[in-house]
């Protein structure tokens, strides 16, 4: 199996994306477009002056819980990111479009593994989507719970679907080697696992996560 990829999402300045991609981050992700209060969320110039600073052959991903195509492309437009995360129960159709409208621009769709029913709607997913991403939810959230799901379920969903699968939901340094080995997925993303308590990104634990992510075979 290739090294497995590893996206840092949540990043909020220039500093903390450059350190990211310093770290050796093959993907940096900004959160924009959310339906409650987040931290972590940034603006479309904040975006813009991250954006502008991540080097060539560093992904940079659009995280969003919109689920109106229009509105997604609206935001895509003023940030311009290599690929769109749609975090939230879009419908096919809304996808579809997105798909139509910029076909140049890679889409993950995120399932929340709730239970097995997360199998059928990865397999639903699939081939709308350039890749998966398996997170975590609780009532409240639909991501960056700093919860981990069962990886059972996970580990089964990448032994089915043909797209690659990014595993999401609770990982850190500590427990990224136990959570590759269990379900062998295509990438590995974390936000608050490796956060200072006031939100920021701790370099240290940036580097440990990828460092360690990028040491398994």
């Amino acid at each position: 199996m290739n090294k497995v990829r590893v996206k840092i999402c949540g990043i909020m300045t220039v500093e903390e994306a450059l350190s990211c991609v310093r770290a050796g981050a093959d993907a940096v992700g900004i959160i924009m477009g959310i339906r409650y209060l987040a931290e972590d969320a940034v603006d479309a110039v904040s975006a813009r002056k991250i954006l502008s600073r991540v080097p060539p052959f560093v992904s940079s991903v659009l995280v969003t819980h919109l689920v109106s195509s229009t509105e997604i492309m609206e935001l895509y437009k003023k940030v311009g990111t290599t690929a769109i995360q749609i975090q939230d129960a879009i419908s096919p159709d809304e996808l579809k479009s997105l798909r139509k409208n910029i076909p140049h621009v890679r889409i993950i769709k995120s399932v929340h593994v709730v239970d097995r029913g997360a199998i059928d709607e990865a397999k639903f997913w699939a081939p709308l989507a350039d890749g998966i991403l398996l997170d975590s939810r609780t009532p409240e959230k639909i991501g960056g719970t700093g919860l981990v799901h069962d990886w059972n379920i996970s580990r089964d969903i990448v032994g089915i679907i043909k797209k690659p699968v990014i595993l999401a939901g609770g990982l850190t340094p500590e427990n990224v080697i136990e959570a590759i080995d269990k379900v062998k997925p295509f990438a590995v993303d974390v936000n608050s696992g490796v956060e200072f308590r006031d939100g920021r990104k701790d370099p240290k634990r940036v580097a440990d996560f990828i460092n360690r992510a990028k040491s398994w075979r």
